[in-house]
């Protein structure tokens, strides 16, 4: 059994070193339900579980061959025959009792055929999303943050680096020069990539449109019973009507089998199929329709959060909250607010992402070099603002130095005050001894 399953064990682990390009709904899709669907798809194609997918019971007729030709060529059952007032309990499935062919109305059931090809392309629609916003991030994330997991180590390890398997733990040298490289690379995004923001937004719109476009076409696949599966496979569960799981998922149907006779006419064989993969089919459709429920409510979900921060992520108490959900942590507020004023929504959520990937002690030294490269305006140059504004009553941040004599400040007053030095009159220089 775990051989089976050893193809989705590697979407399962869980890497200390990966990188974090996106948020927990976002992996709901590329990575949860995309292994269910995967699993989904392994149960139904193995034998060793179910056995033989189908057996036919035919007089006159070799096991293999009507087996074979039923399993290719759609079963049915008799409509008549799977309603409230025709079911009793304890009495013969429904669907497969006497049925005229001329009169009687019967349901072909040819899903089965295609439901392991299905599953498996809906793994892959749930994969795309991810796919196309990889591509889209480029990277960038990954090669700023890369073996800078455990850097909060860096302070006890000063001047040496450190390796512990994948772990690599860099000095605090090597820390400030990845600093300055995420401090650099911040300030060019800031300057020329406007785009990155829009494309995680329309990855993760485009999850809520794939989801949505899975269960239409779910619905479609199963003759329109899926939308109302859960719900009534529920309550038929402890209940002796007759269950939904039975019309959908027949486990026994009828197969009509046609071959010549020995003197040449054709003879129809009705024969009567155990289908043991309805029984798989079930039980995945019913566990996809309560996780599709969940899927969805969580999206939803995850959409106004994202409508939340396109709203107030200039907020200064948002993005503190926000940072901090990423990864507790205290930061500066007015480092962080000269920071926040100057990006745009992708420079905000680069930060998030950042903040996700890096430890508080590196983090802090990332916003504090940003906020250098965004110093406030209304302190920049303060000894020439001080010198050239005009003197107000109000409480100034430098001492008043008009009342200081020539003795507290003889330099101020010889340079302010003192009229320009000059040299010797003529008459002056006549009277001088020879």
């Amino acid at each position: 059994m775990l051989n089976t399953f050893s193809s989705v064990r590697q979407y399962l682990k869980f890497d200390l070193t990966r990188v974090v390009i996106d948020n927990i709904v976002f992996k709901l899709h590329y990575r949860w339900t995309f292994v269910i669907l995967l699993v989904a798809t392994l149960l139904i194609t193995s034998r060793q579980y179910i056995g033989e997918h189908i057996q036919c019971l035919s007089d006159g007729v070799v096991s293999p061959v009507i087996n074979t030709f039923c399993f290719f060529t759609p079963t049915f059952t008799v409509v008549r025959d799977q309603n409230q007032t025709a079911y009793k309990p304890g009495s013969e499935p429904p669907g497969i009792g006497a049925f005229d062919p001329e009169k009687d109305k019967i349901k072909r059931h040819a899903y089965y055929q295609w439901v392991p090809f299905v599953l498996f392309f809906q793994a892959l629609c749930f994969y795309i999303p991810h796919f196309l916003w990889k591509s889209w991030e480029g990277g960038r994330i990954k090669a700023l943050v890369f073996g800078l997991r455990m850097v909060g180590l860096t302070r006890y390890l000063k001047n040496d680096s450190l390796r512990i398997g994948k772990l690599n733990i860099p000095s605090m040298a090597e820390a400030e020069e990845r600093v300055k490289d995420i401090r650099r690379t911040m300030i060019d995004r800031m300057r020329l990539n406007q785009s990155w923001g829009a494309h995680l937004v329309f990855a993760e719109v485009l999850n809520l449109v794939n989801l949505l476009l899975q269960i239409t076409w779910t619905n479609r696949f199963l003759g329109g019973q899926f939308l109302t599966l859960g719900p009534h496979a529920l309550k038929n569960r402890w209940s002796d009507e007759l269950s939904v799981l039975d019309l959908v998922f027949p486990k026994i149907t009828k197969c009509k089998f046609h071959k010549f006779g020995d003197s040449g006419s054709i003879q129809v064989h009705d024969a009567l199929c155990v289908m043991a993969l309805n029984i798989m089919n079930e039980k995945i459709y019913t566990i996809l329709w309560f996780w599709y429920a969940f899927l969805l409510v969580v999206t939803v979900l995850g959409l106004l959060w994202r409508i939340f921060t396109l709203c107030f992520y200039r907020n200064v108490t948002f993005t503190r909250w926000s940072l901090y959900w990423a990864k507790p942590g205290q930061l500066d507020e007015k480092e962080l607010s000269a920071v926040i004023d100057k990006c745009n929504f992708s420079n905000w959520m680069f930060l998030f992402f950042l903040r996700s990937n890096l430890s508080e002690f590196l983090f802090k030294k990332v916003i504090y070099h940003l906020a250098s490269e965004f110093p406030n305006p209304d302190h920049d140059n303060d000894i020439n603002a001080y010198r050239e504004a005009p003197p107000t009553p109000a409480k100034n941040r430098y001492p008043d130095i008009s009342s200081l004599d020539t003795i507290d400040s003889p330099l101020l007053h010889l340079q302010h005050n003192s009229p320009p030095a000059q040299g010797p009159s003529t008459s002056d220089m006549a009277k001088l001894p020879v």
